[in-house]
Formats: C-alpha cells, sequence, structure tokens
C-alpha cells in the first residue's frame, strides 16, 4: 500500500528546503471520468415547430433553405439500469433553435426542434449520499449516488430545411420549459396546425459520466505577471485607437486544418 501524502511543502533533497517554485502538495476534490463516448449524429427529418408568425409565412411559401442552427440547452438525466450493475442510461433531450429562409420573398423564420438521444455507459458504483452547505432542504433530499452525466456538444449543422404536406393538427408537443420559449423570443406553434416544417441537423457531442474523487497533488503558487491594461479615457476614438488592426479578417488562410473544416460539406481529396 502507498504512504499516505499529507499536504504541505515538497521538501526537496536532504537538506529539507522548500522547493524554489514554492511547490507543495495539496489535495483537490475532483470529477474521475469512468467511461465515455462521442458522436457524430446525422439527424433527419426532425419535426421544426415554427413561431406563430413563421407558421403564417410558411403555408404560403413554396419552398424553405436552412440558414443555420443553434443549441439552446441540453437536458440530461441519468438512471441506473437494473440488469447490469455500475451501468447507466444517460437521456439527452437538445432544445435547438432553427433558422430558415421563404422562397419566394427570402423571409426570415425561426422555429424550435427537440431531439431526445440516449446511450449506456459505465460508471461504476457508489452508495455515498453527498449533502453541501450550499444545498437547502427545500432543494429535494438528496437520492441515491448515481454518476453526474457531462454533454459537451456545438452548435448543429444545419444540412436541410423542407415543408411538408399539409395536415391538420397533430397531438401537442410535451412540456416545453419556459426558459427554452423564453429564448425563442417569440410563441411557438406547438399544435402542428398548418404546414410541417423538418429539419436535418449533423450534431457532434461527446458524453461522459464521472464521480467525485479525491487526490493529492503537486503545485505551486500562481500569480499574474502581466499587469492589468485600462482606461479612464471617455472618447471612444482614443479607447479605439489602441485597438489593433486584424490583419488576419483580411487575409484568409490558403488551407484549413481538419478540424477547422468539418462544417464544410465536401472538402477536396477527402
Amino acid at each position: 500500500m502507498p504512504d499516505r501524502v499529507l499536504p504541505g511543502p515538497v521538501e526537496t533533497g536532504n537538506s529539507g528546503e522548500r522547493a524554489a517554485a514554492e511547490t507543495e502538495t495539496v489535495n483537490i476534490r475532483t470529477g474521475k471520468i469512468f467511461d465515455a463516448c462521442r458522436d457524430k449524429d446525422c439527424i433527419e427529418d426532425l419535426r421544426v415547430y415554427p413561431t406563430v408568425s413563421s407558421q403564417t409565412v410558411i403555408n404560403s411559401a413554396i419552398s424553405v433553405r436552412p440558414n443555420g442552427a443553434s443549441l439552446i440547452y441540453a437536458d440530461v438525466n441519468v438512471d441506473a439500469i437494473s440488469f447490469n450493475r455500475g451501468y447507466y442510461t444517460v437521456d439527452v433531450t437538445y432544445f435547438y433553435r432553427v433558422c430558415g429562409e421563404t422562397f419566394p420573398g427570402g423571409v426570415a423564420i425561426t422555429g424550435l426542434a427537440v431531439f431526445d438521444k440516449r446511450v449506456i455507459l459505465y460508471g461504476s458504483e457508489g452508495g455515498v449520499k453527498t449533502f453541501s452547505s450550499l444545498d437547502s432542504i427545500s432543494s429535494g433530499l438528496a437520492a441515491a449516488s448515481c454518476p453526474t452525466a457531462v454533454v459537451e456538444a456545438v452548435n448543429p449543422i444545419a444540412l436541410n430545411l423542407r415543408i411538408g404536406e399539409e395536415c391538420g393538427a397533430d397531438a401537442e408537443l410535451r412540456c416545453v420549459p419556459d426558459e427554452i420559449i423564453a429564448a425563442i423570443g417569440e410563441q411557438i406553434n406547438l399544435c402542428g396546425g398548418g404546414r410541417p416544417l423538418y429539419v436535418t441537423l449533423g450534431q457532434f457531442s461527446i458524453i461522459r459520466l464521472e464521480r467525485d474523487t479525491q487526490l493529492s497533488i503537486s503545485a505551486s503558487q500562481y500569480y499574474p505577471v502581466r499587469e492589468c491594461v485600462g482606461s479612464s479615457d471617455d472618447d471612444p476614438c482614443t479607447l479605439f485607437g489602441r485597438v489593433g488592426f486584424p490583419v488576419d479578417e483580411f487575409f484568409p488562410p490558403d488551407s484549413l486544418s481538419r478540424e477547422e473544416s468539418y462544417r464544410a460539406l465536401t472538402t477536396p481529396g477527402v
């Protein structure tokens, strides 16, 4: 069994002198990753629920084209799998803001799209319930010890946007959080009346399961060496004069790395 490491200064040699960089051993709490996965989802014909004003325009449009999409929020839930110890389902609900443009007229349209995703990851077992002085009993009693799911995702690529055939009212969408509707900025047509709108999105994501763990690490004191630059000048031109000229903006690079060019639908030589 390894020796127990206690926090404090790190001694060097037999002299017992503290390291020149003021290095010491400190105890920290952090998240240990037990399992993770990455995904490249092509979400075809995902239903878009337009804003009320957008639905009126869509009903009279011939076609639409995508202008982009952004990820508003991802709701994440973790549940244990009873028949497979240590494994958990991670259910993710992505809320997207989808933007497009109608033809003819070029009128901008906006809507909400919702995508559900489930993955199974290993998260080990633990019987500890964690309480903190930052929590209150009004926020709910601690549940069984489950790992923490973390989802990292970039804004999706809007690959296609199309109008479907005329249809009647569909079943109303699940309850959408008020914060999501507020992010859209306008009332959403959730009842399905009018011509339906469908989007195809490309989504890159990383999902992982973490548990708290305690570590002892070597750390050195840190302080910034760069002085803060500020100004009390109220003249905007004086402030603007201190801004460097954006040369790179006027001279685009001749090529992009693969990481930077993944948004291109076709890449020469691939």
